[in-house]
């Protein structure tokens, strides 16, 4: 019974043994399908559903709903000739996305609001459970619909295509967030073709995201950056820099294993996803860091909400103000708690300085990716220190958190203590090292590592994920720890 009940302490993730056999056995029947479309497509949306079901329970019934509203509300601005017919059907359409979102996301954080204006009492919180992915499956399918508003796209005739791109598995949870007119071309494809390189690319996402989640990201959070977290007067000020940076790769190596684990199930089964994460701690500006992190959601946010409100098109000040909007609403977005806003306004006025910055500076734009190491070196620092100045404001739990971590940081930091921290973390501040090393390897190592895994015999392959499984299992914790961006 197990496999027909949702369990709500334990969701079913990538990461998990349940899943990797529960794939394993989809994929037999699902490679003998390469030559019918419409068998497929209704074979992987069972299986979707039943995947969201294991991850969220009865709420696969909201995913349902939004792909049938959706695919309706397109059509008819599709059909639409009158532009303020067209519009009526898009704000209903963009009206009940964000309907969802917001009751599932906001509803108690707007009581908190409420209460705190009025008194407390005025309204009673709710136990409201957030389904997984929510955020995504909604932004998803409002581009959708906006792109047939704009003319950008002809809407599906075939409402289980759209049911299709919109449950998609290996993206449905955490993204990327894949717009339709990249993933819908791909969805008839006759017969289903995947070639041995795309088999040795899939092969080597799913080990490499599997390494950063299981065995990088769940070890140095349990181990250190929780407990840091959580008491931070009990540590010292190098061990609370330690673990800001330690959050910093925790959070990297979470979400671009998922990222890459769902571009690598969905190669194994013919998709091409475009990449969602490049090196962003490579970065030497606050917009080269967008440019590379959660690239699917940035260009999102660019795409739908920046240019909606004027990009740059009503002068510099209205730009500004456009950047600082769409960060605070990015950062709304990730979480309705205060801290989540002053993360998103953190970057938004990160980004509107830089702007300034290159239109007032001469030579501000030669820190480009070109350049050689030791003239981007300082920027890349202190881009850096900037990006976790906010992952330390998006981790902590309340803003006392945060005060707590700065004053140990700026007040208790003995540097005599650093030896001792060093002996008693070694082997977290080692796998902290091998994270930012592999982080910052150039992209040839990588692409190398990539060649030599799609061309090597298959007895190989199979050591190589049995190596990467067993280094899972001697390190991980009892419990399988959620991705991160479960929550948001």
């Amino acid at each position: 019974m197990q496999l027909l009940t949702y369990d709500a302490q334990s969701p079913m993730i990538f990461s998990s043994g349940l899943f990797l056999f529960l794939f394993a056995a989809f994929l037999l029947l699902y490679t003998r399908l390469k030559s019918a479309p419409s068998a497929r497509i209704l074979y992987v949306v069972a299986f979707s559903l039943y995947f969201y079901y294991k991850s969220s329970g009865i709420y696969f019934l909201l995913l349902l709903f939004a792909s049938v509203s959706d695919f309706i509300l397109a059509q008819l601005i599709y059909r639409s000739r009158a532009l303020g017919l067209r519009r009526l059907w898009l704000t209903l359409s963009v009206g009940v996305n964000l309907g969802m979102l917001g009751y599932f996301k906001y509803t108690n954080f707007f009581v908190e609001i409420a209460n705190s204006l009025v008194g407390d009492g005025f309204l009673q919180f709710q136990n409201i459970f957030l389904p997984v992915g929510i955020s995504f499956f909604v932004f998803q399918s409002m581009s959708y619909t906006i792109d047939v508003y704009r003319r950008e796209l002809k809407p599906l005739d075939r409402w289980i295509d759209y049911c299709f791109y919109l449950s998609f598995f290996p993206q449905l949870v955490a993204g990327p967030i894949v717009r339709a007119r990249d993933f819908l071309p791909q969805i008839r494809q006759n017969p289903l073709h995947i070639t041995r390189e795309m088999f040795g690319t899939a092969l080597c996402l799913i080990l490499t995201g599997l390494f950063k989640k299981a065995i990088i990201s769940d070890y140095i959070s349990l181990n250190f950056v929780d407990r840091v977290f959580d008491e931070p007067l009990l540590y010292s000020g190098f061990e609370c820099l330690m673990a800001i940076y330690g959050y910093a790769l925790q959070i990297y190596c979470d979400f671009s294993g998922y990222s890459d684990m769902a571009i690598g199930i969905a190669l194994l089964m013919g998709f091409r996803f475009p990449k969602n994460f490049d090196a962003p701690y490579r970065s030497a500006t606050i917009t080269e860091f967008w440019r590379r992190w959660h690239i699917s959601l940035s260009s999102w946010l660019r795409d739908y909400l920046y240019i909606s409100l004027g990009g740059n098109r009503k002068g510099k000040l209205r730009t500004y103000i456009n950047l600082l909007l769409t960060m605070l609403l990015g950062g709304l977005w990730h979480g309705a708690a205060l801290r989540f806003v002053l993360w998103g306004g953190l970057h938004g006025l990160a980004l509107a300085i830089h702007k300034w910055w290159l239109s007032a500076v001469p030579g501000a734009k030669a820190l480009g990716r070109d350049m050689p190491l030791w003239r981007r070196l300082p920027a890349t620092l202190l881009t850096f220190h900037l990006v976790c100045l906010g992952w330390l404001l998006f981790r902590a739990e309340s803003m006392q958190t945060v005060e707590l971590m700065l004053h140990q940081i700026l007040f208790a930091f003995d540097p005599a203590l650093i030896a001792q921290v060093v002996e008693g973390y070694l082997p977290i501040l080692l796998l902290l090292a091998l994270g930012y090393l592999l982080h910052l390897m150039p992209p040839a190592v990588d692409n190398l590592f990539r060649r030599v895994v799609s061309a090597a015999p298959l007895l190989l392959q199979v050591l190589l994920i049995a190596f990467v499984a067993w280094g899972v299992m001697q390190i991980k914790s009892s419990d399988i720890q959620p991705f991160i961006y479960f929550q948001f």
